[in-house]
């Protein structure tokens, strides 16, 4: 029996899973990436855009009739990783915090956020990195064998020559 074809319905959801998963690991990753940057021309250059640039997502562009396709669980993860990335994106827009201050509440929006990104990527039943069996991959290296040493003639091997310590 051949396997069932996918309907244009479960494709979709796929796509929309799909996307949903790039997007939410790149805002992770370009936190990561430039945290500490962003957070440096804050405080240079008084400007908010660099934070909120690297937390920008195409999220907002998603239509509601594509997430009322997914199941009630899924929707919670993703709810729960957007509304973390939302509170971040609003500290960064009104805070009048210090730059140090900003720095340490972005590293505790940050966990937060890659807490619910595993989240995410859970439901979504993407693989998380580091999850999966390890892979080594090596070259087996086979050496020669090491010639065996023979006695000098008049010695007894393991025997030391000259004087002993006593």
């Amino acid at each position: 029996m051949a396997p069932r074809r996918k309907s244009k319905a479960d494709e979709a959801r796929v796509r929309i899973c799909h996307l949903i998963a790039l997007d939410a690991t790149n805002v992770v990753r370009r936190l990561q990436e430039r945290r500490e940057e962003m957070v440096t021309l804050f405080s240079q250059l008084r400007s908010r855009q660099p934070l909120l640039d690297t937390l920008d997502s195409r999220f907002s562009s998603v239509r509601f009739e594509d997430l009322v396709q997914l199941e009630p669980p899924l929707q919670a993860a993703i709810n729960a990783f957007y509304e973390s990335l939302e509170a971040l994106r609003w500290y960064v827009q009104y805070t009048e915090d210090m730059p140090l201050a900003v720095r340490r509440t972005v590293v505790q929006h940050q966990r937060r956020l890659e807490l619910a990104l595993v989240g995410l990527l859970g439901a979504l039943g993407v693989p998380l990195a580091g999850s999966g069996p390890v892979v080594v991959d090596a070259e087996v290296v086979v050496e020669a064998p090491t010639p065996a040493v023979k006695a000098l003639p008049g010695r007894a091997p393991g025997r030391r020559s000259g004087r002993s310590g006593s």
